[in-house]
């Protein structure tokens, strides 16, 4: 099977990286893979390290017919069987394609935000797809009901993790927490991601400005992004000894392991985030919202407590909890690694997308 991945997105987040697990899943499994990117997308170097053909498009608006024209071009040149449309543009400009060529297209929505109403919703997620995968469950109604997709033609489809790539000994928490300046006795409260306003960054702040009189509580936000006006809030909060930033992080697996409890509390936009997977499958007791796909994996009681976007009074709570309750924390550990293990990994992601290509592909053939 030749799979040929367009993706019009120039950056390098959650997204970005699931298009290339899924490569290179796809790839061991005999398949092979073609990348068309936006050019100057970080996508574009991390596909050439990974090894795979990667080509830059213009998918700006502006360029449309000469992109239509080079999509066309990588569809015959490497005999391509199927689309995967990632981005707003790149589902039109290859699904038009696609349509010329006659290949069947699959369009992954990433985004748990919704789609546009009307005539938008109907080309895009209809008569330019023959399949759509969710990254969560809780659009799959909207873009049925939007798109006239019928349910049989849609499936929900998380990016899982690999176990073997989330490395952290118990050792290695125990270095994070010193680099962090922790005593043995500091109960250490952690959200991780690539900062964004929708991360519920700010409300993580303000839970830790509402317990501030609990000494033992410190709070971490690991990973980079858009971190600079969260750093001047804590500083004008004055939590500085309460909460540290530890930026970009090329490995955070040990800062997670250092953490007593994992929270995310985005406001928007969340799919199933790979933090939370992570998390889970470190063992960590979980406090999240209960915005896109996060509560499939924070079942509340079970592996986590959901808490409502923008109540960082629930957060407060949840944190005390988790604080006074070590038998609790050990039994939502336990519970969060054992539901990573047995529906998040990335093996799982590679196995049902393949059968959604092969699917899609038979169709386009007429051979059911």
């Amino acid at each position: 099977m030749n799979i040929l991945h367009l993706e019009a997105s120039p950056g390098w987040g959650g997204q970005e990286i699931r298009i290339l697990r899924e490569a290179e899943g796809m790839r061991s499994r005999g398949h092979q893979v073609i990348l068309g990117v936006m050019e100057q997308g970080k996508l574009i170097d991390e596909g050439c390290k990974a090894g795979f053909t990667t080509h830059p498009l213009n998918f700006h608006k502006s360029g449309w017919l000469p992109c239509l024209i080079q999509i066309l071009s990588l569809i015959r040149q490497h005999r391509i069987d199927v689309v995967n449309t990632h981005s707003s543009l790149d589902a039109w400009i290859g699904g038009v394609a696609a349509r010329i060529a006659r290949r069947p297209v699959v369009r992954t929505r990433h985004l748990s935000t919704p789609i546009k109403p009307g005539w938008n919703s109907k080309i895009l997620y209809g008569a330019l797809a023959d399949f759509v995968v969710t990254t969560c469950a809780s659009i799959l109604p909207m873009i049925c009901s939007q798109s006239g997709k019928p349910e049989a033609d849609c499936r929900s489809i998380p990016t899982g993790v690999d176990p073997k790539r989330i490395a952290a000994a118990d050792e290695d928490g125990c270095a994070a927490r010193e680099a962090l300046g922790l005593k043995k006795s500091d109960f250490l409260v952690g959200t991780a991601c690539f900062i964004r306003s929708w991360k519920g960054v700010e409300d993580f702040l303000k839970a830790a400005d509402l317990l501030r009189a609990v000494k033992e509580i410190k709070w971490v936000v690991i990973g980079g992004g858009h971190e600079k006006p969260y750093r001047q809030m804590a500083r004008e909060m004055k939590l500085d000894g309460i909460v540290q930033f530890t930026g970009h992080l090329e490995n955070p697996f040990p800062a997670l392991q250092a953490l007593d409890a994992f929270a995310l509390l985005s406001t928007a936009h969340e799919g199933v985030s790979q933090a939370i997977l992570q998390a889970a499958y470190l063992g960590k007791p979980l406090i999240s919202t209960v915005v896109g796909g996060l509560n499939e994996v924070c079942l509340h009681r079970k592996t986590g407590i959901l808490v409502q976007p923008f109540s960082p009074d629930q957060v407060a709570r949840a944190v005390l909890e988790l604080l006074e309750n070590p038998g609790l924390r050990s039994e939502f550990g336990r519970n969060g690694k054992i539901l990573v293990e047995e529906s998040f990994t990335i093996g799982r992601t590679i196995d049902e997308m393949e059968q959604v290509f092969t699917s899609a592909i038979a169709r386009k053939s007429g051979l059911f």
